[in-house]
C-alpha cells in the first residue's frame, strides 16, 4: 500500500484510492505515519491530534478512529495496520512512499551539487518539487501535524532556493524571473528571495529592476520588523550600485 503526505493524506492499493474516514480519522493515520514503526502512548496521541484541549469522549474517539483505519487498510491484505502494543499504538508495515522519494531525490540532487554539476542538481531538485501535490498533510488539523506543516514548507522553499540559485548560475537567470517574483508576493519578507531575485534581474540586463526589488524589500522589512535588510542583501544592494563585474558569469557582457 502507497501513502502520500506531501498535499492531502492519500494511500493507494493496486491503482485504487483507499478510503481513509473523516478527517481526523486520516489525522491519526498521518499521525502514526510519522512514527515510522515507533509506538506512540496514547497520550501523546491524543496531544498530537487534540491538542491540550480534547474533547471529553477523546478515549472513545481514538478507538473508534483506530478501528475505522483498521477497515480501512484491510483493503490490502496483509498490509499495515494500528496496533496496540501496551506501551502505545503503533503501525506496522506503512511507510510515506512519496516523502522517501524525496528524500532519496534530495541526496541525489545535494551530491549533484557539491560535485559542481549544477545542471543535475537542478533537475532533481525539479522532479522533487513536482512530488508536492499542496501543502503537507493538506487540511488536517491538529498541533503535531500544524507543527510538520511549518516544517516542511521550510524544506520545501529550501529546496526552491536551491534549484533556483543553480540556474542562475548555469546562466538561465531569465526563466528564473516569474518564479522568483511569484514566490516573492507569497513570502515578502524571506530575504533570499529577494537576493535570487535581485540578481537574475541584474543579470538579464534589469539592473534599474534589481534596485526597485531592494528598495520594495527594504520598505517591507522596516514596516514590519522596524529593522534594515540583513548584511547579504545590502552588500548585493552595494555591489548592484557599483555595477560589479563579479555578479555576471565569466562569458557575459559587461553591464
Amino acid at each position: 500500500m502507497r501513502f502520500e503526505l506531501l498535499g492531502p493524506l492519500r494511500a493507494w492499493y493496486r491503482g485504487r484510492e483507499v478510503d481513509l474516514g473523516p478527517p481526523k480519522q486520516r489525522a491519526v493515520l498521518a499521525v502514526l505515519l510519522l512514527q515510522e514503526g515507533r509506538a506512540l502512548s496514547y497520550d501523546a496521541l491524543v496531544d498530537a491530534v487534540w491538542g491540550t484541549e480534547p474533547p471529553v469522549h477523546v478515549r472513545n474517539l481514538v478507538q473508534k478512529y483506530v478501528s475505522g483505519l483498521r477497515r480501512a487498510l484491510a483493503a490490502g491484505p496483509g498490509g499495515p495496520k494500528p496496533v496496540w502494543t501496551g506501551s502505545g499504538y503503533r503501525l506496522t508495515g506503512a511507510a510515506i512512499d512519496d516523502l522517501r522519494e524525496r528524500h532519496a531525490l534530495m541526496r541525489t540532487a545535494l551530491a549533484a551539487q557539491e560535485a559542481g554539476d549544477l545542471r543535475r542538481a537542478a533537475e532533481v531538485a525539479a522532479e522533487g518539487e513536482a512530488l508536492w501535490r499542496g501543502e503537507f498533510a493538506e487540511g488536517l488539523t491538529g498541533p503535531c501535524l500544524e507543527a510538520e506543516r511549518r516544517r516542511w514548507a521550510e524544506k520545501r522553499m529550501l529546496v526552491l532556493e536551491s534549484r533556483l540559485a543553480c540556474l542562475i548560475e548555469l546562466g538561465r537567470h531569465d526563466e528564473c524571473v516569474h518564479e522568483l517574483v511569484r514566490l516573492v508576493a507569497l513570502q515578502p519578507l524571506r530575504e533570499r528571495l529577494v537576493e535570487l531575485l535581485m540578481l537574475a534581474l541584474y543579470r538579464s540586463g534589469r539592473s534599474a529592476d534589481a534596485l526597485l526589488a531592494y528598495e520594495e524589500a527594504r520598505r517591507r522589512i522596516s514596516e514590519a520588523m522596524g529593522a534594515d535588510p540583513g548584511p547579504v542583501l545590502r552588500a548585493l544592494h552595494g555591489r548592484i550600485l557599483r555595477q560589479d563585474p563579479a555578479l555576471l558569469p565569466a562569458d557575459a557582457p559587461a553591464a
